[in-house]
């Protein structure tokens, strides 16, 4: 004889996604919380994960099963404002959205890119410099790949867009970039005036 069951038997539903467990969601804001406040009071490569879980009141453990390493924890921090970035450069206002040319809709994309730079370098460059690739396996590279493929297929259709998307974002690396702006003294008016002139030749537009 079956017992009936006292709960309900919840499935899933199609096309929904897992719902997160709660004490997951809450710890995942604590961890956040604490890193960017432990980033901001001494920067971001004089934190360790120890301190973070610590700050957070979680186990170390739970720190990395969360976010794997510390690139993905800081990716994490730069969520909203790439997010923002992406949308502003598939759906956004011309020049750096649709409906201006290719070549100038690559400038206002590079100009984006150092401007990001210029405001989250530390994070940025915390982010792209851990396992070694970890850039390009990163979300946020395939987006922006894709970005700079298809304004290229469409600017300089006789080029190989995927080889010339990776050399022109290969100069908006945070590596790079921080040396230029810190070690070598570059201002970043001038950054954006060498971009602009890389992509413009690229693009002959």
């Amino acid at each position: 004889m079956i017992t009936p069951m006292s709960t309900p038997l919840e499935l899933p539903v199609v096309g929904t996604e897992p719902r997160e467990r709660a004490d997951a969601v809450r710890n995942r804001a604590l961890i956040l919380a604490a890193a960017q406040k432990l980033f901001a009071e001494r920067g971001v490569e004089n934190v360790s994960m120890d301190a973070i879980a610590c700050g957070a009141g979680v186990g170390k453990g739970t720190l990395f099963r969360r976010f794997g390493d510390r690139a993905s924890l800081v990716r994490a921090l730069l969520e909203e404002d790439e997010a923002a970035f992406q949308e502003a450069f598939i759906r956004g206002e011309p020049p750096l959205g649709p409906g201006a040319p290719p070549a100038d809709r690559l400038v206002a994309y590079g100009h984006g890119v150092l401007d990001l730079l210029a405001t989250h370098g530390d994070f940025l460059l915390a982010a792209e410099t851990g396992l070694p690739g970890i850039r390009f396996r990163s979300s946020p590279y395939a987006a922006h790949r894709a970005h700079v493929v298809t304004l290229v297929r469409a600017g300089a259709p006789e080029l190989d867009a995927g080889y010339t998307a990776d050399a022109l974002l290969a100069t908006l690396g945070a590596e790079l970039v921080m040396h230029q702006l810190r070690g070598r003294g570059v201002g970043l008016d001038e950054l954006k005036s060498g971009w602009a002139a890389l992509a413009r030749s690229v693009l002959a537009g």
